[in-house]
């Protein structure tokens, strides 16, 4: 279970439901014990997170949770920056032999702060953050 970001631009003559009124870009996904998935959006310019920091600044812009909270830029970056998780090594994942098998299923590997972190693949993880955070491409769910 996660919480997924958008970024809008108001104002907008005619909000709807589903996007505010505006342009919604998905910014990430907040998952507990990862790292935060940092959606990259090569043809919107959005290649990192100084790139989405810049859009962040841009006069009129919104960022909300897929719940309608509404986050101001300081806030959405600490989600993004400020991740850690508190895991016992020694404890097996549940349902996996080890923490060797678990990396193996998910695609992933230790990270930074005790968050798992996504093992880039050039596809689906084209790249992680120098900090808690990966870039990932494609569709989010």
């Amino acid at each position: 279970m996660g919480t997924n970001y958008y970024w809008t631009e108001e104002p907008c003559p005619s909000p709807c439901k589903h996007c505010d009124g505006g342009d919604r870009l998905h910014i990430g996904k907040s998952s507990g014990g990862w790292c935060f998935s940092l959606h990259v959006i090569p043809y919107e310019g959005l290649n990192s997170l100084g790139d989405w920091a810049a859009k962040f600044a841009v006069p009129g812009s919104r960022i909300t949770d897929e719940y309608g909270g509404v986050l101001s830029t300081e806030e959405m970056m600490r989600v993004i920056t400020e991740r850690s998780n508190i895991k016992d090594e020694d404890v097996k994942p549940y349902g996996y032999s080890s923490w060797a098998e678990f990396h193996l299923h998910n695609g992933s590997k230790p990270g930074p702060n005790g968050c798992l972190r996504h093992k880039v693949d050039g596809v689906h993880c084209v790249g992680n953050g120098d900090g808690t955070w990966d870039y990932i491409s494609g569709e989010f769910s």
